[in-house]
């Protein structure tokens, strides 16, 4: 049996998200898992069939999450209330959606930095530790102790960091 032709197929949309704090690792199953999970807590089993999501890609801290047509909505606002994947909090924040796999990887390839480019991170005297800055996108801010050891993690705004 060959492929169907296109009138014939279903339609899908796919979903680009951000996993936060972006040096999160997730494995691609422990997250279908919880955006399952999340989706039929939300909808209802019969809503969460419709939806039918599915954790298609993942590059870094950017996973593409493939829904039916006209159930975008659902499984954004369902995204949205992921707060952990296996022992990890983390959180799901939508950048774009699209019919195409293509378009959002590159999508995701305008997002990132190229290697032969160098980013120095500031740092800033909180208190009597040095914080290096590790992310800072929109209105948040993630600093990083500097050193080896029991290293701490801040999440501030950039109003924090104006303030110092």
């Amino acid at each position: 049996m060959g492929a169907r032709p296109p009138t014939l197929r279903e339609k899908r949309r796919y979903i680009l998200v951000s996993v936060e704090p972006s040096g999160e690792i997730i494995d691609r199953k422990d997250l279908y898992f919880a955006v399952c999970d999340a989706t039929t807590s939300l909808w209802g089993d019969v809503t969460a069939a419709v939806i039918s999501p599915a954790v298609i890609a993942s590059d870094g801290q950017y996973v593409i999450i493939r829904c039916r047509r006209g159930s975008e909505r659902e499984l954004s606002i369902a995204l949205s209330t992921i707060t952990c994947c296996r022992d990890r909090s983390i959180a799901l924040r939508i950048i774009a959606a699209s019919g195409t796999i293509d378009t959002l990887r590159e999508r995701i390839q305008g997002l990132k930095i190229p290697d032969n480019v160098t980013v120095s991170a500031p740092e800033y005297m909180i208190g009597e530790k040095l914080y290096r800055v590790h992310n800072c996108s929109g209105q948040k801010v993630d600093v990083i102790e500097k050193g080896f050891k029991n290293t701490n993690r801040l999440f501030l705004t950039r109003e924090d960091l104006e303030e110092l």
